[in-house]
């Protein structure tokens, strides 16, 4: 008789009122086993998650851990079975160390009953140093990179002796060194017999690091194939249920007159002489590793940290932008790299999110122009297929891929010239991935200038005309899409020294 499988989660079923979100899902991890589950936003991956995690109960179905039969009705009961999930939303306490975050909840004591610092700092530096990080479990956790918090989490999950652990989007705030040791951390995991179910829109490391791939869409496992097996194309096929003709949309367009252009712009903290410039018409990549000052560059840029030196140009002529809501008024836009906590209000609808960067267009005094403010939104609606019930539906209860196309809804109502994208398809999926290049080409046709920070060398070869390089507060390169390759970006990302310089 063979050993049951770690996990087995059989026939579950969840369903919202009339939505059905999990129809008869079964899903299954091994010892040591890396399996990838893969969906688009909304597909019910987050759901099924949350039935593991004891946070929603399923309506039929059942959970088995080493052929045991569970009911898993609360996260405790979830941790006393070894189940560990790392959100993609990282929660830790900035002001207390990695030794105070990874034992929160369940202090060491000595025998007078006293938290024993001590002891616990003892106990996270030997999980740090068995897991290979370069970490002190004296640190203070918001001195850390957001990558390095992300650890943190791993660090956590490994300490409380994890049998199985979910990883959602564990990459999408880690630089490439950061990414491979996680990468490191995982196979050192696997060594140790924990099973891994790992949640990923980065197709490319799914064929690095896991075992399996388990397609859900609509709520329903659609395959479940041996990663070394799988086809890109195929998964693809698989996640949206139709062939993506083109990936990537990047067409010629006509490119005009110099629309932002900076100079010798330097922030006391982040960066340091940059210059760079961007045309109409013409999408700008910037590379860079975490950490390097490149959302910290476009911030400076749109108002909202402030520089020390240098000038911004607009149409050739000097501005002196302070606030970004002067930004905002020249033209600019800026789309943030968190687009829940700096892009949208979640809590508020749909409607309101889109018309707050225009809201004057609607809103004067006590007069409301409703038709108006409704019109826009089903007019964006519409141009993007954005999937909601009403303009009412709160934001913070839609996919990531939707919730991004209402961010650019709302700048596109205001009618920019130049817009900054930074990192515009972080966490969604392939297809929501597709729908945005496509809006991005757009744009670029119409004449605006575009400005694309991103982690994904791909994205930024297969979408920009140009692209700067920064590495440690400078850029070190600019290249032209002839010249575009991973290792000639990498070469400049990690490059310290700049042409001109002593």
């Amino acid at each position: 008789m063979s050993k049951p499988k770690l996990l087995e989660m059989s026939g579950i079923t969840k369903a919202f009122g009339t939505n059905v979100v999990l129809e008869g899902v079964n899903l299954s991890v091994d010892r040591g086993e890396v399996v990838a589950l893969l969906g688009e936003n909304g597909a019910g991956k987050s759901t099924l998650i949350k039935i593991l995690g004891g946070i929603y109960k399923a309506d039929a179905g059942e959970i088995r851990i080493d052929g045991e039969q569970k009911n898993i009705s609360t996260s405790k009961i979830a941790g006393e079975n070894g189940i560990r999930i790392i959100h993609q939303e990282i929660v830790l306490m900035p002001d207390r160390t990695i030794a105070d975050n990874v034992y929160l909840g369940r202090e060491l004591r000595n025998k007078l009953g006293m938290v024993d610092e001590k002891l616990m700092q003892e106990e996270t530096q030997k999980v740090i140093d068995d897991l290979q990080i370069n970490l002190r479990a004296d640190q203070r956790v918001g001195d850390l990179t957001m990558g390095m918090q992300q650890l943190v989490e791993i660090i956590k999950a490994v300490s409380a002796d994890a049998r199985i652990v979910v990883m959602d989007e564990p990459t999408s705030s880690l630089s490439q060194r950061e990414a491979e040791i996680l990468f490191g951390i995982i196979r050192l995991l696997q060594e140790k017999k924990v099973g891994i179910i790992y949640i990923s829109h980065r197709m490319e490391e799914l064929f690095e690091i896991t075992d399996r791939i388990v397609v859900l869409r609509d709520g329903v496992i659609v395959g479940d194939v041996k990663t070394k097996e799988a086809e890109k194309d195929s998964l693809i096929h698989m996640m949206v249920g139709r062939e993506l003709d083109s990936y990537y949309t990047k067409n010629s367009h006509e490119v005009k007159d110099v629309a932002l252009e900076v100079k010798d712009l330097s922030h006391s903290k982040y960066f340091k002489n940059a210059s760079f410039r961007v045309k109409y018409g013409e999408i700008v990549g910037f590379a860079g590793l975490v950490g390097a000052g490149r959302t910290e560059l476009m911030k400076t840029i749109f108002g909202a940290y402030q520089k020390s030196g240098g000038a911004v140009f607009l149409n050739g002529q000097q501005e002196e932008i302070r606030k970004p809501r002067e930004a905002i008024r020249k033209g600019i836009a800026y789309v943030s790299e968190d687009r829940r906590g700096e892009g949208l209000i979640l809590k508020n609808d749909v409607k309101f999110n889109m018309g707050l960067v225009s809201l004057s267009d609607y809103v004067n005094g006590i007069h409301v122009k409703n038709s108006a403010w409704d019109q826009m939104v089903e007019n964006y609606r519409q141009k993007f297929s954005i999937k909601i019930t009403s303009s009412k539906q709160l934001t913070g209860n839609l996919s990531g891929g939707n919730q991004q196309k209402i961010v650019l809804s709302k700048w596109l109502a205001a009618d920019p010239k130049v817009i900054i994208l930074d990192e515009p398809t972080r966490g969604i999926d392939v297809g929501a991935k597709a729908e945005i290049y496509a809006i991005i080409d757009e744009l670029a046709a119409k004449g605006v200038a575009i400005i694309m920070v991103s982690s994904e060398l791909t994205e930024i070869i297969n979408m920009c005309n140009r692209c700067y390089v920064m590495c440690e507060g400078r850029i070190t390169g600019e290249l032209d899409e002839t010249e575009f390759s991973q290792e000639s970006m990498m070469r400049l990302m990690t490059k310290t020294e700049v042409k001109g310089e002593s």
